[in-house]
């Protein structure tokens, strides 16, 4: 046996070479509420002075065609379903109709609509589970709703929003956008940006917070260039730096001052 004299141990700092120190695991912090209640009261009546009757840009006439016009609308824009469901609707606004006319017979209306096939299936499948499992109504919780084919929580919760008046909040790519440039709710995934928005959005204007968000996002905050110059809620946002006025900007840029001549040469 081998001893080591004049050595000292300290048993608090040291460590077994094949052991490793115990680190205590960290908690995972929550991210800060950027807006407080006040400050997100001050955006959503800015917003709501901006546009005092928001609703979905997309036609529809009863809870099923709106699940048809929001499971269509998915990469792609509302003017195109609308001028595809015009059509669409006017031979078949109910699960039965839609089912009787058909996957292809679908795919006739909305071939110029992207992902078409796709979609068209997905029509035909929701209508035949909604008479299947539903009796041919349209359910009313988020749950039952995702389980429609082509339907996912945003566009369920659209649907409870818009046809059953439920006060949930949608998350569209407009909504995400909007959310995290002004720093209302910030988050990495659609569904970080819902949670924030279902804690920092007032009570009072939560049945029509994301219509005033997707719309704000639509035609003013927009992905490439956002046109802060007019926007109604400029002074609460984080986002910088914000995007001049293009009638007070000139074309070739500003102006450089020539310098100074040189007198006496």
């Amino acid at each position: 046996m081998t001893t080591l004299r004049g050595a000292k141990c300290d048993l608090k700092t040291s460590i077994m070479p094949s052991e490793k120190p115990i680190v205590s695991p960290r908690k995972k912090k929550r991210a800060a509420r950027t807006f407080g209640l006040e400050r997100a009261t001050e955006l959503y009546e800015a917003l709501a002075r901006d546009r005092p009757d928001p609703r979905t840009e997309l036609d529809f006439t009863s809870p099923f065609t709106l699940v048809v016009a929001v499971a269509l609308s998915a990469q792609a824009t509302d003017v195109g379903v609308n001028k595809a469901t015009a059509k669409l609707f006017a031979v078949a606004d109910t699960p039965e109709k839609m089912l009787a006319l058909g996957e292809e017979g679908v795919a006739e209306y909305i071939r110029t609509i992207g992902l078409w096939r796709n979609k068209a299936k997905n029509v035909i499948a929701l209508s035949q589970m909604l008479i299947e499992r539903f009796d041919g109504i349209v359910p009313n919780t988020l749950d039952a709703l995702q389980q429609l084919p082509g339907v996912g929580r945003k566009t369920a919760n659209v649907v409870l929003n818009e046809a059953f008046g439920v006060p949930t909040i949608a998350v569209d790519t407009h909504v995400f956008r909007v959310s995290n440039r002004t720093g209302l709710a910030p988050g990495k995934t659609p569904e970080q940006v819902e949670a924030g928005l279902e804690r920092t959005t007032p009570v009072q204007f939560k049945h029509g917070a994301h219509h005033w968000l997707i719309l704000h996002g639509r035609y003013v905050c927009k992905a490439q260039t956002p046109e802060c110059w007019h926007c109604a809620i400029a002074h609460l946002c984080k986002y910088t730096p914000k995007t001049p006025d293009p009638a007070t900007v000139s074309k070739l840029g500003p102006r450089k001052r020539a310098p100074p001549s040189k007198t006496g040469t």
